[in-house]
């Protein structure tokens, strides 16, 4: 692979990692927001829903964290 290349995987390597900061800031918001209700409301459709962005987000996550190969090129 040519240094052009390279030096475009090592861009798109810096926004995927600035996007996964950014996603584990609002995941950590959002599992904190979680914590924070009631007993009663987390086991509710609120937050159920809430638990449910947590896990979808840590999904994406990890996700993001496979690119991580791509280093070595």
């Amino acid at each position: 692979m040519n240094k052009q290349r390279r030096n475009r995987i090592a861009e798109a390597l810096e926004l995927i990692s600035q996007a996964r900061g950014i996603l584990e800031e609002v995941k950590d918001e959002e599992q904190e927001s979680y914590e924070n209700l009631p007993e009663s409301l987390q086991y509710g459709e609120r937050g159920e829903q809430m638990q449910e962005n947590v896990d979808s987000l840590e999904e994406f996550i990890g996700y993001l964290e496979e690119t991580d190969s791509l280093e070595e090129m």
